[in-house]
């Protein structure tokens, strides 16, 4: 009796743990696919620092998460969705998606990802009008990692509003950090 009781905890124990296993598993979502299951047309990001917010998490995936080829190009490809028409035109989505794969993989090849991101604060973004666009621009530091060393990296993003109402990014450029903005004295 006392042998058969210990058989049937112990089934029940390891039926319940490899219930909770699979759970976990299933419960778990990488980054890549929680971006890849947006839907842009039905939920557009509202406000400048969310549009900056959403590619710099697609960026972040590019450097530093595993994906498929597929799930690298539908990646590309929601990252120009997020770009205004200007920028869209200047470079077609072959040689975007070309230059992007280039570009990942010497970041890869210096063994460097994107370790941390920090948008400006929605109360830095800064507005104004120009030519009948409304126009908004905002800091985004990359802490970028290589090796055991981690160095910041600043972005600014300058956007526009479409016809749409949806902001869109119309370019962006590397910024140095002078020695004040990186902690440094």
């Amino acid at each position: 009796m006392v042998v058969l009781a210990l058989f049937v905890l112990a089934t029940f124990y390891i039926i319940n743990n490899r219930a909770k296993r699979i759970e976990k598993d299933v419960d778990k979502v990488s980054p890549v696919k929680e971006l890849l299951v947006m839907d842009l047309s039905a939920n557009y990001p509202n406000t400048p620092k969310e549009v900056v917010r959403m590619y710099a998490e697609i960026t972040r995936c590019f450097y530093g998460e595993s994906y498929s080829e597929d799930e690298f190009i539908a990646l590309a490809k929601l990252s120009r969705e997020l770009f205004d028409q200007e920028l869209i035109d200047n470079q077609d989505e072959e040689s975007y998606i070309r230059a992007l794969r280039a570009e990942v993989a010497l970041y890869k090849q210096k063994n460097s990802t994107i370790s941390s991101v920090s948008i400006s604060s929605s109360a830095d973004v800064e507005y104004y009008n120009f030519k009948d666009d409304e126009w908004a621009q905002l800091v985004v530091i990359y802490s970028i990692k290589t090796g055991s060393s981690t160095s910041p990296t600043k972005e600014r993003f300058l956007l526009r509003k479409d016809d749409e109402g949806h902001w869109k990014i119309f370019g962006f450029r590397n910024e140095s950090l002078n020695k004040s903005e990186n902690g440094e004295q």
